[in-house]
């Protein structure tokens, strides 16, 4: 069930009534849990089963490493489960074709069959959730929740379900054990970020996808100029689609009375690639360096292994997000500009003498062609769409206009944010005619078809 859908919109018309009879009740955690189900069901019942599996496994899991003995062996046991579950539904494709070519090229009679498989929407989200729980409880940082229902709920929570963000307990699940004061304001606001969740996916987004998806399927068809638009115009498609799903998320939840964390802000005013993973996919950023980075060492055992480990943690990040080398390249992209700018960015003169604006366009630049590497269809996509950039023909790309008018105005709406302008930008009076003017173009734009968010299938 997607957000942008009628049929959300009857199910939301059912669910928000009766959630506000029974909030303050002992039925507002089932009724919590089985809309959520509902809700995630609508995309196949076979979802269920490995989301309340998972559910089950890491809530029994979670009381035996606080109370045996043996905590490192009950978290193994808890985190190897969720690889498991990943490795069957999302890479079991990816495995046994790498080492069926592996086979071929030591020439050994064999070949293992290629699984077909169901890719449960939002796997990763909600199984990173689940070992992060996990892991704080083997850290002490938080006590194993008591009430499986609760548990679930806060595995399964409908707004965030399919795309993040990726909530910690002591964020989600504290809010969980309290009853939601909703105010009219909290309904007002949660509604207006809605509105620019929604005008994000269906008039930017969806619109941007037009022109990308026709020029990244076919790449050998386009020359040098209608590559570089589709890569830049992918660079805030995919922006606008995963912030405004996150958007919606929030504004949802705020309407109920629960606080998401921010996922995104303003990613491509980043002054740095440090920056820029801290304002992109903030969840998922901190869920790597909280789990991952500083465990595997940080930054604290000298540059070579700090290099490392941030290497590692790009590569098992660009793989988290699809069973593909492309993916896996556009981690080690990352990396390697970090490796290159990371020292550069401390120096007094990066700092003070290289003007903001010039550091936000390298760092959009070069996320930008990264993006390549995330969206072509192989690697012999990204390289023909890097090396036809370079050497390929000037003709006009045929770009809409409106597209980069669309584009001009939301990247200067954020240079204001960030600027002294900032407070303006937040009176009330502004804030209600911006999302008038997007409730307005979104009653005359007509989207030629609707379209799934793109992190769903991560």
């Amino acid at each position: 069930m997607l957000f942008h859908s009628w049929a959300f919109l009857l199910f939301f018309l059912i669910v928000y009534p009766l959630y506000l009879l029974v909030k303050g009740t002992r039925l507002r955690l089932p009724w919590l849990l089985l809309t959520s189900y509902v809700f995630y069901a609508w995309l196949s019942p076979l979802y269920l089963v490995p989301i309340a599996y998972a559910s089950v496994v890491d809530y029994l899991i979670a009381r035996r490493v606080v109370a045996s003995e043996h905590k490192k062996l009950w978290l193994a046991l808890s985190v190897s489960n969720s690889l498991v579950l990943l490795s069957i539904f999302k890479y079991s494709q990816f495995i046994t074709t790498n080492v069926n070519l592996l086979l071929t090229a030591l020439r050994l009679p064999y070949e293992m069959p290629v699984p077909g498989y169901l890719l449960p929407a939002g796997l990763s989200f909600y199984l990173f959730q689940s070992m992060g729980y996990v892991i704080d409880c083997y850290r002490g940082v938080i006590e194993p929740e008591k009430s499986f229902l609760r548990y679930a709920t806060f595995v399964s929570y409908f707004p965030r379900l399919l795309a993040g963000p990726i909530e910690r307990a002591g964020s989600l699940l504290v809010q969980l054990h309290r009853t939601p004061e909703i105010s009219g304001s909290d309904f007002a606001d949660g509604l207006s970020i809605f509105v620019v969740g929604l005008f994000k996916k269906v008039a930017l987004a969806d619109y941007l996808a037009l022109y990308v998806n026709k020029v990244y399927a076919a790449p050998d068809q386009f020359q040098s100029p209608a590559l570089i638009v589709a890569t830049f115009l992918f660079a805030w498609q995919i922006y606008f689609d995963f912030s405004g799903y996150t958007d919606m998320a929030r504004g949802i939840a705020q309407m109920m009375g629960i606080r998401l964390v921010l996922n995104f802000n303003n990613p491509y005013l980043a002054t740095g690639l440090g920056d820029f993973w801290n304002r992109w996919h903030i969840s998922l950023s901190s869920w790597f360096k909280d789990y991952v980075y500083i465990p595997l060492g940080g930054n604290r055992k000298g540059r070579f292994n700090t290099y490392r480990n941030i290497f590692l943690t790009m590569v098992l990040s660009g793989l988290w997000h699809g069973a593909a080398w492309t993916f896996v390249l556009w981690g080690a992209i990352h990396a390697l500009g970090r490796f290159a700018t990371r020292e550069l960015e401390r120096t007094p003169f990066c700092k003070d003498r290289v003007p903001t604006f010039a550091k936000q366009m390298l760092v959009f630049g070069w996320v930008t062609f990264a993006w390549i590497f995330f969206r072509a269809e192989s690697i012999g996509d990204a390289w023909l769409i890097v090396v036809r950039i370079f050497t390929s023909g000037l003709a006009n790309p045929y770009c809409p206009l409106l597209a980069l008018i669309l584009i001009g105005a939301v990247w200067c709406y954020q240079f204001a944010f960030e600027s002294r302008w900032r407070q303006v930008l937040e009176w009330r009076a502004v804030r209600v005619g911006l999302v008038a003017l997007m409730l307005a173009y979104l009653a005359v734009f007509r989207p030629s078809a609707q379209q799934a968010f793109i992190y769903m299938q991560f």
